[in-house]
């Protein structure tokens, strides 16, 4: 008797405690997320000026028109693919994560210097050069790829590189600008932790609001 007491204590024990991890404490969770963090818990999803859905605060796109600030580089474009042309399949999976590649990599040296070659087809402009025909300061986080490859951000010095060469193609004022990347950065966490950022999506939606 004993025995059986124990097992059907234990069982109920074990049912119990699933009920709890299983789906009370989920169910919990989703509902103090939608309740309190609304936002952050449907992903961080930005909005356009009609309210088509654009990206997500949290997950950097590729923009390198003269128009908007440019994002820093990607090793996966930030997991963006054509899909007629995805062949390592990165809009199935998603890839994510740094190249790896040493300081000394001919590959790494190629795409940030550049390489001059008579055949036009194979010669390489180089991030450098095209930054500097840009008229664009070259700073390290638009020179080097991040950890993931999805950065949102910038550093407040390397959108503010960018200013002439926006506002030219742009019409506008250097001081609106000035005051919309001041907008859009974000501070550190807590006020400790981290540097300020630039989010590089957030700037170029407030940047499409005003009128050149």
């Amino acid at each position: 008797m004993s025995f059986a007491r124990e097992a059907s204590r234990a069982i109920r024990s074990t049912l119990i405690l699933w009920v709890i991890g299983a789906i009370i404490y989920p169910f919990l969770m989703v509902a103090i997320g939608q309740i309190v963090f609304p936002f952050q818990a449907n992903g961080s999803l930005l909005r356009n000026s009609t309210g088509q859905v654009v990206g997500s605060a949290l997950i950097g796109q590729p923009f390198s028109s003269d128009r908007y600030f440019n994002s820093r580089p990607s090793t996966t474009s930030y997991s963006t693919a054509d899909p007629k042309k995805d062949d390592a399949g990165v809009l199935l999976t998603g890839v994510s994560g740094a190249s790896n590649l040493a300081p000394s990599n001919p590959a790494l040296l190629e795409r940030i210097k550049g390489k001059d070659d008579p055949d036009p087809s194979k010669k390489v402009e180089g991030d450098l050069n095209r930054l500097k025909t840009a008229g664009v300061q070259p700073t390290a986080d638009l020179v080097y790829t991040s950890g993931s490859s999805l950065d949102p951000h910038i550093t407040p010095e390397a959108a503010k590189a960018q200013i002439a060469r926006v506002a030219k193609a742009r019409g506008v004022q250097p001081n609106q600008l000035e005051t919309l990347i001041a907008q859009n950065t974000d501070g550190r966490f807590l006020g400790i932790f981290g540097e300020p950022g630039v989010n590089v999506l957030k700037l170029n939606l407030a940047l499409d609001k005003i009128k050149g």
